[in-house]
């Protein structure tokens, strides 16, 4: 499966949750929430994935957390904020420079509508 298939089940799962949910909880909650509705749909899903940080040639004694990493090809990096900061969007990229991924859907959930909530994020895809 490749990452635009895994985006369009990641989109509905979002969806899903959303509808369900609805607005307002921390993104803790949606997280697992999401985790579980993707693995309902027979995707494997790690939560709270750790990634080292090298700086030049160094790896450096912190690190990061994916939110998600679904099928090892996509990140998914949850909020649930009033409104997203551009930073939020630069941090979703530099994820994936850090991965090596070409994937990233960061989404807020804290939103009236949904599908204003979803962003895709591609590093040389």
């Amino acid at each position: 499966m490749n990452e635009n298939e895994i985006s369009y089940k990641i989109r509905g799962a979002i969806y899903n949750v959303y509808n369900c949910l609805g607005p307002g909880l921390l993104e803790s909650v949606y997280v697992a929430a999401l985790k579980y509705e993707l693995e309902k749909n027979n995707l494997k899903v790690l939560k709270e994935v750790p990634v080292p940080v090298y700086y030049e040639e160094e790896k450096l004694e912190v690190g990061f957390r994916l939110d998600l990493l679904v099928e090892n090809k996509v990140i998914i990096e949850v909020k649930s904020v009033e409104h997203l900061a551009e930073v939020h969007h630069k941090q979703t990229i530099t994820y994936l420079k850090l991965t090596k991924l070409k994937l990233a859907i960061l989404v807020n959930f804290n939103v009236d509508n949904i599908s204003t909530g979803i962003f895709r994020k591609v590093n040389n895809l």
